[in-house]
């Protein structure tokens, strides 16, 4: 089985966190992490450029062939949520524009594909990601949520080869 490199994106307004997974022969290992930063550069229209133009150099480098992110998640304050959808839409440009396909996952598949309980704890997250990653440093908040979602992808695809589902 040939390796398999997947990126997962954490969008927000403020910060992105961003992970790169690569499986190879049913292993999983920790490829690159990090958060992209841009709630200091002003106007929305700015930082949702920096992301796409960061998220590019990303996938210039890693060369992912896959990418999944967490659905959006309705929230009490609709200017939140509009700012995130936002950030979100920047990010899926950028990998739409590089040829990839973006699968989406609830929050609560994400955290029941790594911990088991769909009502998991940020912590507990974190802790599975750096288990079934073999972390050894503490990965930032966002980028360990990145992070997850590319293993929940890659769990729904290997579940999904295994039963014979398109």
């Amino acid at each position: 089985m040939a390796s398999l490199v997947v990126l997962g994106l954490d969008p927000g307004s403020r910060n992105t966190g961003w992970g790169i997974v690569r499986e190879e022969s049913g292993v999983l290992s920790l490829v690159d992490a990090g958060v992209i930063r841009v709630e200091r550069l002003g106007d929305m229209d700015v930082r949702l450029g920096a992301i796409f133009e960061a998220l590019a150099g990303l996938l210039a480098i890693h060369k992912p062939v896959e990418a999944a992110m967490e659905d959006v998640f309705v929230s009490k304050n609709p200017s939140s949520a509009l700012k995130l959808g936002q950030a979100r839409g920047a990010a899926m440009a950028c990998c739409s524009v590089a040829g990839l396909r973006v699968h989406a996952y609830e929050p609560s598949v994400v955290k029941k594909s790594l911990v088991g309980v769909g009502r998991a704890e940020k912590s507990q997250v974190a802790f599975m990601v750096a288990q079934v990653l073999g972390c050894r440093k503490p990965l930032a908040t966002d980028a360990s949520d990145a992070l997850a979602v590319a293993v929940c992808h890659l769990n729904q695809r290997r579940f999904k080869r295994l039963s014979g589902e398109p």
